[in-house]
């Protein structure tokens, strides 16, 4: 048999390509780690006993919108650094959008602060174990994650594995907002960011191994 002709009988035998599959990978990867975060969130911590006031305050929303954010935007990110030969491009300034809106509305809050209450609003009362809660909630998704990614074959797995502990840390920041009493954006600004820049941390160190292919 000739090369052509075994090429062209192999490619007639090769069951069609499902393109919704990593989609469908990533989506199941996400909500798995998304629930189990709050189900540990729930567990663990507790969700905040005056969550219906809470809840009637904007910077409520605007605290769970930045999480929220962050968490779309590291998913775009981590979907394409997860193909091959796939350019990140503008989705970076996209991932920056969020941090730098948070850290506007810090700075006004501290411009128009009381003398002597800044490092306070800064600090609140849980900085100490904040951005650990934070990286704990964020295992289930990174674990899950780390499994998505891994299927689609990621040529830079450092880089990768660092976008994947960013959206880990995100997904459990976003769960972590259902519990946490601190409002003030000095403090969600800061130590929020940091619990998710731990995972990401994380996956840098492991991407090389857990990527591998």
């Amino acid at each position: 048999m000739k090369t052509d002709d075994l090429i062209a009988m192999l490619a007639t035998q090769a069951p069609p390509v499902d393109r919704r599959a990593p989609v469908r990978r990533f989506a199941l990867a996400w909500v798995t780690g998304f629930v189990a975060a709050l189900l540990l969130m729930v567990l663990l911590l507790g969700v905040r006993p005056d969550i219906e006031n809470a809840m009637t305050m904007p910077t409520f929303w605007f605290r769970l919108g930045y999480a929220s954010a962050i968490a779309a935007a590291a998913l775009w990110v981590t979907s394409r650094l997860a193909r091959p030969g796939v350019r990140v491009g503008g989705a970076w300034a996209v991932l920056a959008v969020p941090v730098a809106v948070g850290w506007v509305a810090m700075g006004w809050v501290l411009a128009h602060a009381a003398p002597g209450t800044h490092l306070p609003l800064i600090l609140g009362h849980t900085w100490r174990v904040c951005p650990l809660l934070i990286a704990t909630l964020a295992m289930p998704a990174f674990v899950a994650m780390l499994w998505a990614v891994r299927g689609m074959a990621p040529v830079r797995p450092r880089l990768a594995g660092a976008a994947v502990g960013l959206l880990s840390g995100a997904t459990g920041t976003v769960a972590y907002c259902l519990h946490c009493p601190e409002m003030a954006p000095p403090f969600w600004s800061t130590w929020y960011l940091l619990g998710m820049l731990i995972p990401a941390a994380l996956g840098v160190v492991v991407g090389p191994r857990a990527l591998r292919w």
